[in-house]
């Protein structure tokens, strides 16, 4: 019997992630939701999903939010804007969190497209 038991999870990403430690800015996207700024370090990303640590309690699983990744200031033309849902919150050490997001959607409101223009991720 082997002395250490490794849980397995069911492999649900199509895409390699690569660790990648760029800020980003996340808000809830739903009314219903209190409205907060988290300006989190991403620990590693995807072409469809981004994960990152975080002090803050309020993220749950399905929630919808706006992120901005990477994120350098709020007046930057060449920031990037997505609709993303929380698949996955673990609570980690020290009173933190692990929050995966699967990018639904980018809105691009730069790099020549027009006003409003959403493209899926």
């Amino acid at each position: 019997m082997p002395e250490h038991t490794e849980i397995q999870y069911k492999e649900l990403r199509r895409n390699r992630r690569a660790k990648i430690a760029k800020p980003l800015r996340v808000r809830p996207s739903e009314p219903r939701d209190e409205h907060f700024e988290d300006l989190p370090i991403s620990v590693n990303a995807s072409k469809e999903g981004i994960y990152f640590h975080t002090r803050r309690s309020t993220y749950y699983k399905g929630m919808r939010v706006f992120v901005t990744f990477p994120f350098t200031s709020a007046h930057d033309p060449m920031n990037c804007e997505y609709v993303a849902e929380v698949v996955r919150v673990e609570t980690l050490a020290n009173g933190r969190f692990g929050v995966a997001l699967h990018l639904k959607m980018t809105m691009n409101y730069s790099a020549g497209a027009p006003p409003g223009f959403i493209s899926r991720a």
